[in-house]
């Protein structure tokens, strides 16, 4: 039995540039990929995120279960809504993804109504491009970035192999 069925549309979708493929992924702060998710190009980034979010697990050092909550979130603007926000602030994790210029004007349109802006923390927000980076590395291999194997679960096996070559200097130092 296969642990990852393969999907019907082999995680290729129709998107502006063609077909395509996402690779979604949640990373450390050193940019080492954690949760990956591979989906079709059309599908939405901010459907995938309750996903990752629950599959994150970081084992403890000692005896204990794994730890599941991360202290902060930094995210792009595609993640900014009320229900992103929302289930962060549930988890008690502090969001780090800055308002989109739409949602602030359609706050600030509501008057009073239309409720306190969410509070981004610059500094923090700033080194988000670690996960930026960590995307360019994946896209470092010609194979990832063009996706030339048909089925998804190849592709996402190409996917894991270069997040465990990304992972192995870290493992070789001991952090």
């Amino acid at each position: 039995m296969k642990q990852f069925p393969e999907p019907g549309d082999h995680a290729i979708g129709r998107s502006r540039g063609g077909l395509s493929t996402k690779v979604h992924q949640v990373c450390d702060g050193k940019g080492r990929p954690m949760v990956i998710a591979v989906a079709p190009g059309q599908g939405s980034d901010s459907r995938m995120f309750p996903h990752l979010l629950a599959a994150l697990r970081v084992p403890r050092e000692g005896a204990g279960r794994p730890r599941t909550t991360p202290d902060a979130v930094m995210a792009d603007k595609a993640y900014s809504s009320r229900a992103h926000r929302a289930l962060l602030r549930g988890r008690g994790i502090t969001a780090v993804i800055a308002e989109p210029a739409d949602q602030k004007a359609h706050r600030k349109r509501r008057g009073s109504r239309g409720g306190r802006p969410p509070r981004t923390d610059p500094a923090r927000y700033a080194k988000r491009h670690v996960i930026e980076n960590s995307f360019q590395r994946f896209k470092q291999w010609r194979g990832l970035a063009t996706r030339y194997d048909k089925l998804a679960s190849t592709y996402r096996a190409g996917v894991f192999l270069r997040a465990i070559l990304l992972w192995l200097p870290a493992l070789a130092q001991g952090s």
